[in-house]
This record gives C-alpha cells, structure tokens and sequence, in this order.
C-alpha cells in the first residue's frame, strides 16, 4: 500500500516491467472503478520500433493499461483472491489522440458489472485533459494458478 492506502500495481498485478503499464493508483473502489497513471519515459523499448523517427504509444498497449487498472481494482476486492482477470474481449476501441514520450497517460475505468466467472467495464486514457483511448471491455475471472 502507498502512503494514501491505495495498492502499489506490482503488489497487486502478476505483471512486471516490460508489461506493467500503470504506475500508480490514485483513486480506488474495488469491484467498481479506479484512476490511475502510466508516465511515458520514452525509454520504453516498444518507442524504438514504433515508430523511428515519430515515437508513439500503440494504441494496443493503451488498451492494456486500461485493463491492467481494471484488474487492479478486480483484485484489490477480497472476492477475488487468488483469481485473475483475462481478456474476454474489447469493443468500440477509439483512439483519438497521438501519445508520445514524455506524456501522462491518466487512466480511469468503470467496472460495470461484475460476476463470480466475468466482468464489464469502460475505460477511457487521457493526456492532458484530452481523450485518447475508450473502450469497452469484457474479461473473465480464472483461477490465478
């Protein structure tokens, strides 16, 4: 836990660098939303391929922040202890705005309904007070072993 009681996204996610796309949490309710944050360095190694010369986020990677806070939120419920949430799906994915290095990605996630076995939500990235990714999306709950 940080120092505002929110959980640290390593504590929480099986993932870990390279694939660990949110910072840091800073507004939570377990099983219902979360904020949080993905500062862009520019020394991700996904910049160099994509694109040389014009670094940008892929918009695919977006889309798994989004649902990497999902799950932080999924998981931070005692409900869900010892699960993992997978894709299930992503709908009415838009990208609407260029994300470069040096940008905040701030993440938010609205966890609409939720089950024993799978979930919905929406998530939305911004930069600046700007849209750059909505989506829509659907995961399943497994065991995490």
């Amino acid at each position: 836990m940080t120092e505002k009681g929110l959980p640290d996204p390593a504590d929480v996610l099986p993932h870990r660098p390279p694939f660990l796309f949110v910072d840091e949490v800073v507004d939570m309710v377990p099983s219902k939303s979360a904020r949080g944050l993905w500062r862009l360095s520019g020394d991700e190694p996904f910049f160099a391929g994509h694109f040389p010369g014009r670094p940008t986020l892929p918009g695919v990677l977006m889309v798994e922040s989004l649902a990497q806070l999902g799950a932080i939120a999924v998981l931070s419920d005692e409900t869900y202890s010892g699960k993992l949430p997978l894709f299930g799906g992503i709908d009415k994915a838009r990208f609407r705005r260029q994300v470069v290095p040096g940008d905040t990605l701030e993440l938010e996630v609205e966890l609409d309904q939720m089950g024993a076995s799978a979930g919905k939500g929406r998530g939305t990235a911004t930069v600046d007070g700007k849209i750059a990714c909505q989506t829509s999306l659907f995961f399943v709950i497994v065991p995490a072993r």
